[in-house]
């Protein structure tokens, strides 16, 4: 039920004790999660009488509440919009994360995966899903590949589905990588896996199903037990509105660096800072031709090949 409607805005009841707020139309748009980022920012910054809780999505934000009515609610946020500029800085840290592409771990749930559950997916064949995202793309071969993944900082849109499961996607739309998820879904994933669903990354925060595919395996983003100093303050690593830059690193060292964090002798390489909104989206232009001519081959490519 819409609880009331603005320019680019609409409110809905979500149960007794929550609103939800989205923006815009149901599109994936970058712009719409800045917004969502900056509404948030400012509830943290100012929250009003009776706001319990902020949970901020892709394009939409759940406020949970108690004793007061939604309608204060809106007037707070009807105000927000209203001193919202388009230039926006969001607080926004990196953080740099070792990934070692194609690894045991990930090979052995492709492998599960196509003993148990599926022989004949396209995206199995050789045991890996590497292969299957260099076709579905249209990349020459697996380095073009990781290339883009290296190449663009990835945006955390959202944490979710899994507690400390950050979705991800690319800064620099050159390096956009699409791919169609498993049909039917992963019963095993590694913790620490990287993988792709759409144009949206994620690491998986511990063992799971899943059904993304695989292209290879990072660091712990979750810890309850706080093996790490930097868990002590929170068991989950990536916050929206974070950006995860990756580096290559071969598989024995990245299981080297586990063994570290685990024991409290590796410490993340996280960047304070913000994040010019408006000066990316006057970049964009610049490069909007090259996204184009990318995306017309991924396009291409995709057409030819089958779907899970």
């Amino acid at each position: 039920m819409i609880a009331a409607q603005r320019a680019g805005v609409t409110y809905r009841y979500a149960g007794d004790r929550a609103l939800l707020v989205e923006y815009g139309e149901m599109e994936l748009d970058l712009r719409l999660n800045f917004r969502v980022h900056a509404v948030d920012d400012a509830l943290r910054a100012d929250p009003p009488a009776g706001l319990v809780e902020t949970a901020p999505g892709f394009r939409s934000i759940l406020l949970s509440y108690d004793g007061v009515r939604p309608e204060t609610l809106i007037e707070h946020l009807d105000g927000i919009h209203d001193g919202l500029e388009e230039r926006l800085e969001i607080p926004s840290r990196l953080i740099r994360l070792p990934v070692a592409f194609d690894d045991s771990e990930t090979r052995k749930a492709v492998r599960r995966y196509a003993d148990t559950i599926r022989t004949d997916a396209p995206n199995v064949e050789g045991g890996t899903n590497v292969d299957y995202v260099v076709r579905y793309n249209g990349f020459a071969d697996r380095e073009e590949l990781y290339e883009a993944v290296l190449g663009t900082e990835q945006w955390a849109g959202f944490i979710g589905f899994f507690p400390g499961l950050p979705f991800m996607f690319p800064l620099d739309p050159r390096e956009t990588v699409f791919v169609p998820k498993y049909n039917p879904s992963r019963t095993w994933t590694p913790e620490g896996a990287v993988g792709l669903g759409g144009p949206c990354y994620s690491i998986y925060p511990v063992e799971s199903a899943g059904g993304y595919q695989l292209l290879g395996r990072t660091l712990p983003v979750y810890d309850l037990r706080g093996r790490n100093a930097v868990f002590r303050e929170s068991p989950l690593l990536v916050r929206p509105g974070d950006r995860v830059r990756f580096h290559r690193v071969e598989e024995d060292e990245l299981l080297r660096l586990f063994e570290n964090v685990h024991a409290d002798r590796y410490r993340y390489e996280i960047e304070d800072g913000t994040f010019d909104v408006g000066a990316y989206l006057d970049w964009l232009p610049s490069i909007a031709a090259e996204a184009g001519e990318r995306r017309a081959r991924r396009d291409q490519a995709a057409a030819e090949t089958p779907v899970p």
